[in-house]
């Protein structure tokens, strides 16, 4: 009897502690799970499930000081798309990456699981944050 209260108890317990997560956490973990929906579908084709690219042709996004140097131009990036020459993690990289119709939501929930998958870590980016970016796109 004794030993199926304690059980009781221990899942009360955990129930609430998994309950007590903060607006912030609850945010990031609905951005999260959506993007890698996303991410499956638009970009894990050419970029991998792993985010390691596809050796010299496609660069990887695993654990990448690019990212985190053009945070502000991702958007863009995913929008409308990347061409010509680009330098990641000491390799050259120069081919076309296509534009994806996606919208901002979309665009904001894959570079939050993007920014924080494959070794990356980095904050939520909001619908708010990748509008603002996508504003200033060439």
């Amino acid at each position: 009897m004794k030993i199926k209260l304690i059980g009781i108890i221990c899942i009360v317990l955990i129930a609430l502690v998994i309950s007590c997560q903060s607006d912030e956490q609850v945010e990031f973990n609905r951005y999260f799970s959506a993007g890698s929906a996303v991410y499956q579908e638009h970009c894990q084709n050419c970029h991998g499930a792993k985010g390691e690219g596809l050796q010299g042709l496609i660069p990887s996004l695993t654990d990448s000081a690019y990212l985190k140097s053009n945070k502000y131009q991702l958007a863009c990036f995913v929008k409308n798309g990347l061409k010509g020459q680009i330098k990641i993690s000491g390799r050259q990289f120069e081919g076309e990456m296509p534009p994806n119709d996606l919208s901002p939501v979309e665009i904001a929930q894959v570079l939050t699981y993007v920014t924080n998958s494959f070794g990356n870590r980095s904050a939520t980016i909001t619908t708010e944050l990748a509008n603002a970016d996508l504003a200033k796109c060439n």
